[in-house]
């Protein structure tokens, strides 16, 4: 009615001027289920509102993560993932062994000459400059799915040695909310909206002032709709 599950582009009746787009300070790939019912994914709302930073593949069409793992997470709760505030350090340990060699005795060799000096402060202050950015940290990626059919996809060997994240402390609204899983378990776009909020202040260490708001634009819609809709049924 809105927009096209599968162009992720708005119909030709929604006015896209008061359709706001957002900036995204990190990369996004959704990873979506084939069996996935499109129409009642939330996914491709972060397509159409953030079109410049996410990309939806559909399994088990994904790109390879192995040469840049250091610089992505995986949002997906299980045995080995952190939270969020754990992030920052993690980061700075991949920063560190990959950007700034740590395990490179660089030190026991003798400085030659001024070039090789030069360029050995360049390589410091390159550290230096990530290290106050506290993240080394690219792409995030998400699993779109019913929680039931997600274990295909977080076993696929592309995704393993991915740092993964869980976001304990937000309940969902979703009006699909699955039976027999925590209220914890968010829909896509609940998880996006506060990874982002959270990274932006965890990790950022900056004030939130409602840069990613806009990401619920048609998630907020939707809920309005729909809660109407069960109210005028419930009347009747």
């Amino acid at each position: 009615m809105f927009y096209c599950y599968s162009c992720y582009v708005p119909v030709e009746t929604v006015p896209t001027k008061q359709i706001p787009v957002v900036k995204l300070p990190l990369k996004i790939d959704i990873i979506k289920h084939p069996n996935e019912n499109d129409g009642k994914s939330t996914a491709v709302h972060a397509k159409l509102l953030a079109p410049e930073d996410v990309m939806i593949y559909t399994y088990p069409c994904i790109p390879e993560y192995e040469e840049k793992r250091h610089e992505m997470v995986l949002i997906f709760p299980g045995p080995n993932s952190i939270s969020l505030k754990d992030l920052g350090l993690h980061l700075q340990r991949n920063t560190k062994k990959n950007v700034c060699g740590e395990d490179d005795d660089s030190t026991a060799e003798p400085l030659l000459k001024q070039a090789r000096i030069e360029s050995e402060q360049q390589n410091i202050n390159e550290c230096k400059a990530n290290k106050s950015e506290g993240t080394g940290l690219k792409k995030i990626i998400f699993i779109d799915s019913t929680w039931n059919q997600t274990n295909k996809i977080i076993t696929d060997e592309r995704l393993q040695g991915l740092l993964q994240i869980e976001l304990k402390t937000r309940k969902t609204c979703f009006w699909r909310h699955q039976k027999g899983k925590p209220d914890t378990y968010l829909s896509t776009i609940e998880a996006i909206y506060y990874f982002l909020v959270d990274y932006h202040q965890e990790v950022l260490k900056e004030k939130y002032k409602g840069q990613y708001d806009n990401l619920l634009f048609f998630y907020s819609f939707m809920y309005t709709l729909i809660k109407n809709a069960r109210s005028s049924t419930r009347k009747e």
